[in-house]
């Protein structure tokens, strides 16, 4: 799966978590740059993604990630 279409079904989940059909995320978007991203949304937004992509995190994994582009090439090496 290319990034492209990975950042296709974020922004699907993303506006889905959030419901805000507004809402675009990039590379460089932070949990700063979206409202409502608290910690109870942060889990439940992890918990879409696994589900979505059919794949499953390690808390080590998602610990430290600074913004989606990290969070893209997370789910990137999930799917290989």
């Amino acid at each position: 799966m290319s990034k492209a279409e990975i950042f296709e079904k974020l922004n699907v989940i993303f506006r889905d978590v959030f419901d805000d059909e507004a809402l675009t995320v990039t590379e460089t978007t932070t949990a700063g740059d979206v409202d409502g991203w608290d910690s109870l949304t942060h889990i439940t937004l992890l918990a879409t993604v696994e589900d979505e992509f059919g794949i499953k995190f390690s808390m080590k994994a998602v610990q430290h990630l600074a913004n989606v582009g990290e969070l893209a090439e997370l789910i990137a090496e999930g799917l290989q």
